[in-house]
């Protein structure tokens, strides 16, 4: 089981670095656009740039040492939903709003495949209450704390994700990207908000996509250098310091390279929710609560677990199927270290 949730979680925390990087790679290519909008450089350049930063980034050695980033990131997440909200509220309302079409697919079979990918993303949105789990055990007593730290994290979760969401659905129905800062962008026509706003979320949302690239991927620093680091030196021996910058630099490329290599956002976000999130947030809680604890299986407490490990291995299942199908549909059509990210 220890094994299992590790490699659960380490897949989660790779799936997350790869989007993360990519989508600060797009922000760059936002901003590039704009000021050069016959420029030569490609979707990749900026990803291979984002790399690089975020190689020299890794070395911060422990998760204690990214409180004041984690801080950083919160405030800038905030500013960017403030920023988009008020941008797709004041496109909305003004003579140029976009027309807005609601309606689903035709096909039955993929309205109820979307559903299952959609259920995977929400999971992954959610699912980033496993960064305030594990830092709260690091230093007891952790109930209290995870408490706390999940109830913030929810509460700016509901507020950040959802509020932008609404809005840019509102504004932009059924075409609304998954960015939606290129959907108040658009390719053709002028901005749909003032130029300086957008500018100013697209710098928020680059600076707080490099700091969850950097919290995320320290949980895989941790379990790599588990075995790679000799705890009887100091953190910046050199016996510990050269397998650090390798084996985080090697991490940080990998990464990027997979980003360069296949920029599909919103699939990823679907299969990381399907295969990660449901079974580590909804799935394995349950199961190891009725293993550990023995509750009778007359009790309500009993069968509520089961109902719930019951109904989301089946949401897993489909949510990873319908993931992987969109995936491969979306490859059919792509070309590997293409310039446009994959809704």
């Amino acid at each position: 089981m220890f094994y299992f949730v590790i490699f659960i979680q380490t897949a989660i925390n790779t799936g997350i670095s790869i989007g993360a990087i990519l989508l600060a790679g797009e922000c760059l290519q936002i901003m590039y656009s704009n000021l050069s909008p016959s420029g030569s450089l490609k979707l990749y350049h900026f990803i291979a740039m984002v790399t690089a930063v975020m190689i020299a980034l890794s070395q911060f050695p422990t998760f204690h040492s990214l409180r004041h980033i984690n801080l950083v990131s919160l405030l800038l997440s905030l500013g960017y939903t403030f920023l988009v909200v008020g941008a797709c509220i004041r496109a909305g309302i003004s003579e140029n709003a976009p027309p807005r079409d609601y309606s689903l697919e035709s096909s039955e079979s993929t309205r109820v495949f979307n559903a299952f990918t959609s259920i995977s993303i929400i999971a992954a949105i959610f699912g980033n209450g496993i960064l305030p789990e594990i830092q709260a055990t690091l230093a007891p007593p952790a109930t209290g704390k995870m408490v706390k730290g999940l109830s913030m994290c929810y509460t700016v979760i509901f507020f950040t994700f959802y509020s932008a969401a609404v809005s840019g659905y509102w504004v932009f129905g059924n075409k609304s990207n998954s960015i939606i800062l290129k959907s108040l962008m658009p390719d053709e026509g002028p901005s749909l908000a003032p130029v300086p706003v957008l500018g100013l979320a697209v710098i928020f949302v680059l600076l707080q996509l490099l700091a969850i690239g950097l919290v995320y991927s320290q949980v895989a620093y941790e379990i790599m250098e588990k075995k790679s680091a000799d705890v009887n030196q100091g953190i910046f021996s050199k016996r510990n310091l050269i397998p650090r910058i390798i084996l985080r630099s090697l991490y940080v490329v990998f990464c990027g390279f997979f980003a360069a290599m296949l920029p599909f956002f919103g699939d990823i976000n679907g299969v990381v929710g399907a295969v990660g999130f449901i079974p580590l947030d909804f799935i394995l809680p349950m199961l190891l609560y009725n293993m550990t604890y023995k509750p009778s299986k007359s009790s309500i407490r009993y069968w509520i677990n089961t109902s719930i490990i019951i109904v989301f291995t089946g949401a897993g299942l489909m949510g990873a199927f319908s993931s992987t199908r969109k995936l491969v549909l979306d490859a059919k059509e792509f070309k590997l270290f293409s310039s446009d990210v994959v809704d």
